[in-house]
């Protein structure tokens, strides 16, 4: 993985991931997390259900993000853009998309939509704009472009700006799900070392574990790219929409999510 796109994933990126545990706190609060194992089993579920939908929504953004900086840029520099994105299957895909000049179903707008009816909880639609928002500011002073001045007035969710700045940093669809999954356990991982204080060595061990589950997550979500967003996976999490309302609403709290 290129370094730019090493950048994305880094939770040091100043685009206030710290402040969201990912609905670890809402659990730990609940008793579901406890220690490693319950961790494990939660990042786990959670990885295969909402994380499948956040990847799957970045590789889509990415898509489009792609077909925008073609049609952004002269002929010479869109061919560049493809050649950039052809280094895996579903990067070909993204390019035979830029090169036909073919939209995947409409604007920005439609593709946010898309994520607002992936996620039923109010609170979750709240903090993943604001999520957005804070990622948008960060990859726009790295990464100046056109595309993600686009999406400044929309105040998108989180993965579709992850998906575009995947985009413009130079990855196609299977970097940009990679990352959303990565982020997807490592933030919470990391929410519930401070939360419990639980040894980092063992939850990284942990981490480790769920290597093979991350990369088949990722691969089911780069190859939704290039096909029509109502096809986008919607598992849901029920416990995890019912944690964020009742987290939302206490009193004292260290995480906005």
């Amino acid at each position: 993985m290129d370094a730019s796109l090493l950048l994305l994933a880094d939770a040091r990126l100043p685009a206030g991931a710290h402040a969201h545990s990912g609905g670890v706190e809402p659990a730990v609060t609940a008793g579901a997390i406890t220690d490693v194992p319950t961790l494990l089993a939660f990042l786990h579920g959670r990885l295969t259900t909402s994380g499948l939908v956040t990847a799957a929504l970045a590789a889509a953004a990415n898509t489009h993000a792609t077909h925008e900086l073609g049609t952004r840029t002269p002929d010479a520099t869109a061919s560049n853009t493809i050649a950039a994105h052809t280094h895996s299957g579903c990067g070909r895909r993204a390019a035979a998309n830029v090169a036909a000049g073919a939209g995947v179903g409409g604007g920005w707008e439609v593709l946010d939509g898309e994520a607002d009816a992936r996620t039923p909880s109010p609170a979750q639609r709240r903090a993943s704009r604001a999520q957005g928002r804070s990622l948008l500011r960060a990859v726009r002073a790295a990464w100046p472009s056109p595309v993600l001045d686009a999406l400044v007035p929309l105040g998108p969710h989180h993965p579709v700006v992850l998906g575009a700045a995947t985009a413009v940093a130079g990855g196609g669809p299977r970097e940009a799900a990679s990352v959303a999954v990565f982020g997807t356990v490592s933030g919470g991982a990391s929410a519930a070392v401070r939360l419990l204080g639980l040894d980092p060595l063992a939850v990284h061990a942990a981490l480790a574990g769920l290597a093979d589950v991350m990369d088949a997550v990722a691969a089911e979500a780069a190859g939704y790219a290039g096909r029509p967003w109502a096809e986008l996976p919607a598992a849901s999490a029920p416990v995890l929409d019912l944690d964020a309302e009742r987290h939302a609403r206490a009193n004292l709290r260290l995480f906005e999510s």
